[in-house]
């Protein structure tokens, strides 16, 4: 099985790494990728485009680099570096490359410390940055540690820095921080068999070079993605998968442990111990993509009258509120002006009441005047 697997992934790289348009590459095309210095390193010779000596043993992939060559430095580092067209190309060659230099050595971790994403195999580097693969190989030394280090670095602070970030399809895999330092990567396939080669239920997948996969192994199961470029393929492609495992299950088959389609996403467990770890590792999954139609949108009729409700329906709770604030102001307005009139007449009251006791009326006082007090304002005895 594993003799399998490596043959399949050994074909995969072969098909991966053919350049296509070797023909037309020159020394001079090449120079930007090979700078003459690199710190105290320095090329020597001119870059040289990679003979193309390898056969296409296999069609499930068909991705061209767009340059291809090589160059040695001193300190005894021989350069291979590959562009592809896009960022996706290149970290599908170096996690095609990790997985078969993982089928000799368990241990080997894809982590980011050169490039965008790297790993050290002996006395090899390999590390994607932007569009570029390259592969880095001391040559008559072993376990160069810090001088391949430095050199590793140094040429990496070379190259552009593309996008700067893995695929997002290997950060949705179950467990990601783990996952992706074993995780295989495959841009626009048109088969995935290689990755799990007695599941015939990856037949019945069919996507034209129009989907992406995320592969990994972990303890608990094999986690298989596949994300889709358009919904609508992702449907075609979940009816076809459901029918065709109920046909395994029939002939008793070989047989994913758990299925599901999660948004645009196909999902594959396979050798979970039961229904239920398989279950878990796809609740692990979450679709976060734009949908895209090919043609006309369906639902846009739908969608425009969605927008037209939430649009009115905002204009209305805006002027609700506006209109609320507005009444809300005159009331408090109101309160405060009623407030300052009823304190201004109530101060006037309370004058008039500290003036007299007789609510507001003159009140004689009689039994406070006496000849003493005031002998002019009493009465007569005639009156």
């Amino acid at each position: 099985m594993r003799l399998l697997t490596f043959a399949a992934l050994l074909g995969a790289l072969l098909v991966l790494m053919a350049p296509g348009v070797l023909a037309e590459t020159s020394s001079s095309d090449l120079l930007p990728l090979f700078p003459e210095r690199l710190g105290s390193y320095r090329r020597v010779g001119l870059p040289q485009p990679q003979p193309t000596e390898q056969e296409k043993l296999l069609t499930d992939l068909d991705v061209s680099t767009v340059l291809d060559g090589i160059a040695d430095y001193t300190g005894g580092f021989r350069v291979h570096i590959s562009r592809f067209h896009q960022d996706a190309d290149a970290y599908t060659a170096l996690t095609l490359n990790a997985a078969a230099a993982r089928l000799r050595n368990p241990a080997i971790e894809i982590t980011s410390e050169y490039g965008t994403a790297s790993f050290l195999d002996g006395s090899e580097l390999m590390f994607f940055k932007g569009p570029n693969f390259v592969r880095v190989t001391a040559t008559g030394r072993k376990n160069q540690t810090t001088n391949f280090s430095e050199f590793g670095k140094l040429l990496s602070d070379n190259l552009d820095k593309g996008e700067a970030e893995v695929p997002a399809l290997v950060k949705h895999l179950p467990d990601p921080d783990e996952a992706h330092k074993t995780a295989v990567f495959i841009n626009r396939f048109s088969s995935i068999q290689f990755l799990a080669p007695n599941q015939t239920v990856l037949t019945a997948v069919q996507t034209d070079r129009d989907a992406d996969a995320a592969f990994v192994e972990l303890t608990s199961g094999k986690v298989l993605i596949v994300e889709y470029h358009t919904p609508q393929l992702a449907k075609e492609n979940d009816e076809k998968i459901i029918a065709k495992i109920h046909d395994l299950w029939k002939l008793g088959q070989p047989a994913p442990t758990g299925y599901r389609r999660v948004g645009n996403y196909s999902v594959f467990i396979f050798d979970a111990a039961d229904d239920a770890t398989a279950k878990q590792l796809i609740d692990q999954v979450k679709y976060e993509q734009i949908v895209q139609w090919l043609g006309r949108n369906p639902y846009i009729y739908q969608e425009a009258q969605k927008r037209y409700v939430e649009t009115t329906l905002g204009v209305f709770v805006a002027v609700v509120k506006a209109s609320g604030f507005a009444l809300l102001g005159c009331v408090g307005l109101g309160a405060l002006f009623g407030a300052l009139l009823f304190t201004r007449r109530r101060a006037q009251q309370r004058a008039q009441e500290a003036y007299s006791d007789a609510g507001g009326m003159l009140r004689l006082n009689i039994d406070e005047l006496t000849a003493e007090t005031d002998p002019s304002r009493l009465l007569g005895s005639g009156h």
